[in-house]
């Protein structure tokens, strides 16, 4: 076991979480009403059962209320503007304002949806596999209801901060299929994938009742529901759809890194309500995952830098902030689990692993993740997915890790990855044959040379 916990510190295993132990979901909803929060999913004993009112059981604490407001606020600024600048500057000029449209209509579409139904199908109680619907439309929710997860935060506040990982993680996908996707087509697919693969993923491993979160897999903040989910249906996408006109034949730069690299600093910033507002409670914990979280982006960002300064010659700028992007996502599912230290190697990991896999490996297998969605979320994603489970600290999160003699933490990591990988590349995959059926799901010929800031828009950025 020794030599498997220092080939995973070294992070030269990422790719092994992906021949992983997978299992298809199915199932019933049901009605109760209980929501469990990420930090949470791995001790659902300890969570209450019933949504309840905050005059009977519990009493609303401001200080852990206004840092949910907060962090909610933060992470939808990490999607609008911030992912949408991150990948407009790297299309060409004649894509940019399909681009940010995306990020933009993602954001409004799953604003609805998760009112609708995508919540209660995620955080209600239902069964391992999926939730129920007693919180369809928000029925029964008021000013007053809290929930399982937290009897101090309204369940308005916990509800509004998951409609936000909920936005960024298809607007996430949009990066492996850029300039090339009709813009019908984008909202069948955001909204049926929502539905089907985000919300009962995230049912798994943040419920109390999912059967990752009863397995006992560490997810504190969505390696494998925000970003392992959101790179594979990425490169699912990307492959279904084809390869850009001219890819691999043709020059095709970014055309403002000016823009990507202010939407990485707004991602930067935005992440620590991410990560930090996962404890759900303005507490230790929540200050412990912030510094995780900056000290994991910061060795990432170095890593990454350094390892193309070898290989190329010249540390480039998009290197540098992809690698603090490789960084922010790799300690994700491990901030409030890991010390410093942990976060530190973590991060050195994500930076070297990704700069790899985003450059190297795609060039290899010859496939066209236009902004790097699958090389850098998929793949960091997993990679730190797997780590949690051997830096795991249980002082700071309740679960010991590899390093403290928890080596089966491992074996859990493993198979949360792997099974969110094999349903969510199975069930994307038919939501894109259903959606070409449909409406169609790539641009002609014609309109992804003129570009589709014209040919969906009709409007463009510079004349």
């Amino acid at each position: 076991m020794r030599g498997l916990v220092l080939a995973l510190a070294l992070g030269v295993l990422p790719t092994a979480a992906l021949a992983a132990n997978a299992a298809a979901p199915g199932g019933s909803a049901a009605t109760a009403q209980v929501v469990a929060t990420p930090a949470a999913a791995p001790a659902p004993a300890a969570t209450p059962t019933e949504a309840v009112s905050s005059d009977a059981n519990a009493k609303i604490n401001p200080g852990d209320t206004a840092w949910m407001l907060a962090s909610t606020a933060l992470v939808l600024m990490m999607t609008i503007p911030g992912l949408a600048l991150y990948y407009g500057g790297m299309v060409r000029k004649k894509n940019v304002l399909d681009t940010l449209a995306q990020s933009f209509i993602v954001t409004c579409l799953v604003t609805v949806l998760w009112y609708a139904i995508g919540y209660s199908l995620a955080f209600t109680n239902g069964n391992p596999w999926i939730g129920g619907l007693s919180r369809v439309f928000l029925h029964g929710m008021n000013k007053d209801t809290v929930t399982g997860l937290s009897l101090a935060v309204p369940e308005s506040v916990y509800m509004t901060f998951q409609m936000t990982f909920a936005i960024i993680t298809p607007a996430l996908i949009t990066g492996s299929f850029a300039e090339r996707m009709k813009f019908s087509a984008l909202l069948w697919f955001m909204g049926l994938w929502l539905v089907f693969v985000y919300s009962p993923i995230a049912h798994w491993v943040w419920s109390s009742d999912g059967w990752l979160a009863q397995l006992g897999a560490l997810d504190f903040a969505g390696g494998t529901v925000v970003h392992l989910n959101a790179g594979v249906a990425g490169l699912v996408t990307a492959l279904v759809l084809g390869k850009r006109k001219g890819y691999g034949k043709e020059a095709m730069p970014p055309h403002n890194l000016v823009l990507t690299v202010i939407g990485t600093a707004l991602l930067w910033v935005g992440w620590f309500g991410f990560n930090a507002g996962s404890a759900v409670s303005a507490g230790g914990r929540a200050g412990m995952a912030m510094a995780t979280t900056q000290i994991a982006t910061g060795a990432a960002a170095l890593a990454w830098m350094f390892a193309e300064w070898m290989a190329r010659g010249k540390p480039s700028v998009l290197g540098m902030v992809s690698g603090a992007v490789a960084g922010l996502v790799a300690i994700t599912p491990a901030s409030g689990f890991v010390d410093p230290t942990g976060a530190f190697i973590i991060g050195i990991a994500g930076g070297a692993v990704c700069f790899w896999t985003a450059t190297y490996m795609k060039n290899f297998f010859g496939y066209d993740d236009s902004l790097d969605a699958f090389g850098v979320h998929a793949i960091g994603g997993a990679l730190g997915a797997i780590l949690t489970g051997v830096f795991a600290v249980k002082a700071i999160g309740g679960t010991a890790g590899a390093l403290e003699g928890n080596d089966y933490q491992v074996v859990k990591q493993l198979i949360d990855v792997g099974s969110v990988l094999v349903y969510d590349a199975v069930v994307t995959y038919i939501i894109l044959k259903v959606v070409d059926v449909i409406v169609g799901l790539r641009v002609s010929e014609e309109d992804e040379v003129e570009g589709l800031d014209l040919s969906q828009h009709g409007e463009q950025v510079y004349e």
